[in-house]
């Protein structure tokens, strides 16, 4: 709880983070993504090499809850620092064309590999662990997903439950994790 403390204040003494930007894509473009080949196994491999988790995000053009993610919650400092310390973030487009190669070798564009992995909504976030069991999928590998809009507490708790690997604890799953910590910032509780 102490280290979350320390991201939370070191994150207000940051600078103000601007809202994404559009890219040629439709899509929001911020610092904090990664512009890869979309070979996963190798994103994994540079993400564990960084010290970082894999994040993937799909999103698509014209996304109105992608816009609130983009303008509500991810350029709150706290929010923007955690994912830059904490993740390594590959964005997919869920009407793209861009090959991805699966951690089970299977490459598609992106758009199929939506449908493969049964993304429907946008945006939404998948985690993926350290090690990716061979012949997995990515969302059979995924430790967590998180489809949908959602605010800034809510966001910051999924990404800190996943980056502490509180998903391991089987004494406190996510919800019961995120009830915990909305009353403890209720509280004024931080120890």
């Amino acid at each position: 709880m102490k280290r979350l403390l320390a991201l939370l204040t070191g994150g207000l003494m940051a600078f103000g983070v601007q809202a994404a930007e559009l890219g040629d894509d439709g899509l929001h473009k911020t610092d904090w993504m990664r512009d890869t080949f979309k070979d996963l196994s190798e994103d994994l491999a540079e993400a564990n090499d960084e010290g970082k988790r894999l994040l993937l995000i799909f999103e698509q053009r014209g996304c109105i809850y992608c816009t609130k993610m983009h303008k509500d919650v991810f350029p709150d400092p706290t929010v923007a620092q955690f994912i830059h310390d904490n993740y390594f973030v590959v964005q997919l487009n869920l009407h793209g064309s861009t090959e991805v190669t699966d951690f089970d070798g299977e490459t598609l564009e992106e758009r199929q590999m939506a449908r493969k992995w049964g993304v429907l909504f946008t945006p939404t976030m998948m985690f993926l662990p350290q090690e990716v069991g061979e012949g997995l999928s990515a969302p059979q590998a995924a430790v967590a997903q998180m489809p949908g809009a959602f605010g800034r507490g809510t966001t910051l708790d999924m990404l800190t439950w996943v980056a502490e690997e509180r998903y391991l604890n089987d004494d406190e799953d996510f919800q019961r994790y995120h009830a915990r910590m909305i009353q403890e910032r209720n509280n004024g509780s931080f120890d």
